[in-house]
């Protein structure tokens, strides 16, 4: 049998999760999931369930009418039927600050609004299959979310995260200590960040065979599953080839696939590349919390600044929505649009005539 690769492992051990989550969940939301099971991901329905599950939880501690139902998995349609509006508009409320098996949890407005979405999403289901009356959550009114300032690196700090991680400036004796053995690994991962804005998750997956140095080009699954090839700098290929030189040395790889490994010889894992860029920029950049997408953001902005195309941005970074692309890259817009304004010269001074 063919070993899997990165994707489908991960995708086989989150089915699975799936699997041990929905038999910790009410019944009735194993007709919903399977409705869904061709047009979403396996990421999105495990979110979906951990979402659920949360509002069970909530309305079976929080609700009179619910408390005496212990176990969620009793929760049935006849309870269902009971959930209001209130109910749900509460919850969000609930969300700002809760408690789980001890662990404290805060969800920001992007949280709270995904998780709005599970639940509209979950009722209209149920109320178009007519296992309920009426959809009370579609009275619920969508959350109002507030624009945050996009963080990205400008030039000078980018060099300088780079050049940090060549003399391991800023590190203490212990970080020095690693930095000298991941050193070229390290410079290869952020290479490749800044210079194709590819996701983490991307990052993780690539395969050595994936590599193509003749077109200077990788092949990458998308978030989603689609599989696509993007291209990179002769810069990038030259940290790339640094690093494979010296990563072809360690007899105790031959036999691993993945392009970006760790100290035990295996596949670098996406905590160990967060952070990897957390202690880089952190030095670099500590007033700014730079994280693997701030990378794909400053990318993203280099990228739309040299092209002043919209479109090809959103190829690029695989958005699918090209409203997603628009968004986060409005204040960049505005400030070519701002310079194309003093671009066209009507007069040259010296060609005005003096006034009278």
């Amino acid at each position: 049998m063919a070993e899997k690769t990165y994707f489908e492992q991960r995708n086989y051990e989150n089915n699975i999760k799936l699997r041990q989550l929905l038999k910790e969940l009410p019944t009735m939301c194993n007709e919903y999931f399977l409705s869904m099971e061709n047009r979403t991901s396996i990421l999105t329905r495990l979110g979906y369930a951990q979402d659920l599950k949360i509002f069970f939880k909530y309305l079976c501690s929080e609700c009179a009418e619910f408390v005496e139902i212990k176990d969620i998995r009793r929760f049935t349609y006849e309870n269902l039927k009971l959930v209001d509006t209130f109910h749900i508009e509460m919850f969000l409320n609930y969300l700002t600050a809760f408690e789980i098996d001890g662990v404290e949890y805060s969800n920001s407005e992007k949280t709270k609004a995904r998780k709005l979405a599970t639940i509209k999403s979950f009722f209209k289901y149920n109320y178009n299959k007519d296992r309920i009356p009426a959809d009370p959550a579609s009275k619920v009114l969508s959350l109002k979310l507030h624009d945050k300032a996009i963080i990205r690196l400008e030039s000078d700090e980018v060099s300088r995260l780079l050049n940090n991680v060549e003399n391991g400036q800023g590190l203490s004796h212990t970080q020095q200590a690693w930095q000298a053995k991941t050193k070229k690994r390290d410079i290869a991962i952020l290479t490749l960040f800044l210079g194709t804005g590819i996701r983490i998750s991307e990052l993780v997956g690539i395969d050595i065979k994936d590599l193509d140095f003749n077109v200077n080009g990788f092949k990458i699954t998308r978030k989603g599953g689609n599989q696509t090839i993007l291209y990179f700098s002769d810069e990038v290929a030259d940290a790339l080839l640094d690093y494979l030189d010296e990563r072809s040395k360690n007899p105790l790889l031959d036999d691993e696939p993945a392009l970006f490994t760790s100290l035990q010889n295996k596949r670098i894992t996406v905590r160990a590349v967060q952070n990897l860029v957390k202690k880089y920029a952190g030095i670099t950049t500590p007033l700014k919390h730079i994280t693997p997408h701030k990378l794909r953001s400053t990318y993203g902005t280099n990228l739309y600044k040299e092209t002043n195309d919209i479109y090809v941005v959103a190829e690029v970074l695989g958005h699918k929505d090209i409203n997603t692309t628009k968004k986060h890259y409005a204040a960049i817009s505005d400030e070519i649009k701002r310079a194309a304004s003093k671009a066209v010269v009507l007069r040259n001074k010296e060609d005005k005539l003096p006034q009278q």
